[in-house]
């Protein structure tokens, strides 16, 4: 049995009505359960943040970019995190409303397990201003093109050592988490969430083999661009930060975990094939499995 929760926090997508509104049902519910509970919308700087110290749970209302939001935000503070989705199919999120409603109160009596996700600590150096020194990425990090038609080099580097200049579209470092993102999409393995490799992934690399790198957890990436303009860095996906010639990326896995909550969850390949729709009801009556076969497959999300 896990630790009881007593403090709760709630993020909620600011575009998301349906969002802001379930957040506010969740909390009139947990008020006279809990010693303490704060809401706020997880894109104000301010008020996602300040009431962080203590908190035991963070619920996070909306979608992956959300809970990718409060894995960043709650660095260093310990804190659990349950993603509820807001109806679409995702990989971070672990419960959709109706499951929320009928599973709080044992969640919040301490009936969950958690999940520790690798995340990636992002060093910027140079840039010209005063970015952040680190940031951490629950995710990935991309370095590519902000503009169309117009190849970018990319400089890779591993502990120091140049392995190659990569011609393309740009390159993404992902956490086994990240590895379902923009890293697959581009080409890269898909690693069990739990692992603690580091995945680097070309994006759409000119007159190159698309080569994706499974590298240890204790390795350093440096990416570096020519020194043409139109490149950018950008953390999870959220936000740009411009780069120049001397400018430099620097990967590393961080110090800080991701611990999200799971309740009664099924196992993260047993809901693989549905997510990337290799499962969905039309392949699975194409292909006229019997009964046995059809009943060992995990019921549809």
């Amino acid at each position: 049995m896990a630790q009881k929760i007593r403090k709760v926090g709630i993020y909620h997508h600011p575009e998301s009505a349906e969002a802001r509104e379930f957040a506010q049902e969740i909390l009139a519910r947990l008020e006279p359960q809990l010693d303490s509970i704060w809401i706020a919308s997880a894109w104000d700087p301010v008020a996602s943040t300040k009431d962080l110290p203590e908190t035991d749970l963070l619920i996070t209302i909306g979608g992956d970019g959300t809970v990718l939001r409060a894995a960043r935000a709650v660095v260093p503070h310990p804190i659990l995190i349950l993603g509820v989705d807001m109806g679409r199919l995702a990989f971070l999120t672990e419960l959709v409303p109706d499951e929320l409603r009928e599973r709080l109160d044992d969640i919040l009596g301490g009936d969950y397990t958690v999940d520790q996700r690798t995340m990636l600590a992002v060093e910027f150096e140079g840039f010209g201003g005063d970015p952040p020194e680190v940031v951490h990425a629950l995710n990935d990090v991309t370095v590519g093109r902000t503009s169309l038609g117009r190849p970018v080099y990319v400089n890779v580097r591993v502990n120091g050592d140049l392995i190659g200049v990569l011609r393309g579209d740009g390159v993404v470092v992902a956490s086994a988490t990240g590895s379902t993102g923009y890293s697959l999409s581009a080409g890269g393995p898909i690693l069990d969430p739990s692992a603690q490799f580091l995945v680097l992934t070309p994006v759409a690399p000119h007159l190159a083999a698309a080569a994706p790198l499974v590298l240890p957890p204790d390795c350093s990436i440096d990416l570096s661009v020519g020194g043409h303009s139109g490149v950018a860095a950008s953390v999870d996906g959220q936000g740009a930060l411009a780069m120049d010639r001397d400018d430099h990326v620097r990967v590393t896995r961080s110090p800080h975990v991701a611990r999200l909550v799971r309740h009664r969850s099924k196992p993260f390949f047993a809901q693989l094939g549905r997510r990337l729709a290799w499962l969905d009801e039309r392949r699975l009556k194409a292909v006229h499995l019997d009964d046995e076969v059809r009943d060992a497959l995990p019921p549809p999300d």
